[in-house]
């Protein structure tokens, strides 16, 4: 898993609350390889039509958003089912950070997994910045994961909470399995001395 640090991308602002994970990534892609990489499907019913022409009005299909490193979302943004496609969705497509009021639960413990960072701020606040990206399409903003904080497109800090083991994780680029590894010594020093203090369960038959 690749660290986060700080970020410097072009920010996007989507005003739809309540986008689930089948909007994030349909189920029909649910099956696909995860080596060949999940961005192309992110947001696939929004940004092309039936007949698979551009949906041109679409945000993330603008030039605009070009580069897009950063989402300013409403309210409950990943609900729905527990895919964690959704998350590799927008990882693929290089988004690193999301930000908005609320989230859904088991969405942000997969995001953890894959160095995606979500900030929570308040629906005013939210719905502030949404509006400062739309009168500045493109515009770039900073997250500093160290110092929890983000300075928006105008230049205004914005300070995060974010849950230590949390933030150390992302920091680290720790998934699950990296965090089990930083005990690797112990849990070897563990299993020599199990197996030394049983081993008839360890004899060939």
């Amino acid at each position: 898993m690749q660290p986060f640090t700080t970020l410097d991308a072009v920010a996007v602002p989507l005003d739809i609350p309540n986008i689930d994970t089948d909007q994030i990534a349909p189920a029909r892609f649910l099956r696909k390889s995860r080596a060949d990489g999940f961005g192309q499907y992110l947001f696939h019913d929004q940004r092309w039509d039936p007949q698979g022409q551009v949906i041109e009005d679409f945000i993330l299909n603008q030039p605009s958003s070009q580069g897009v490193g950063a989402l300013v979302t409403d309210r409950n943004f990943g609900c729905g089912s527990s895919r964690e496609h959704a998350v590799w969705c927008l990882v693929d497509y290089g988004i690193r950070c999301v930000i908005a009021p609320s989230f859904g639960d088991i969405f942000y413990q997969n995001a953890i997994n894959h160095g995606l960072l979500l900030i929570r701020q308040s629906e005013t606040q939210c719905d502030a910045l949404r509006a400062m990206l739309h009168q500045h399409p493109g515009a770039r903003m900073q997250v500093d994961l160290a110092a929890q904080r983000f300075i928006d497109c105008e230049g205004g800090l914005h300070e995060f909470d974010i849950e230590d083991a949390r933030k150390k994780r992302l920091l680290l680029g720790l998934d699950e399995i990296g965090l089990t590894l930083q005990y690797e010594t112990e849990i070897t020093a563990f299993e020599a001395g199990f197996r030394a203090a049983r081993p008839w369960l360890f004899a060939a038959r």
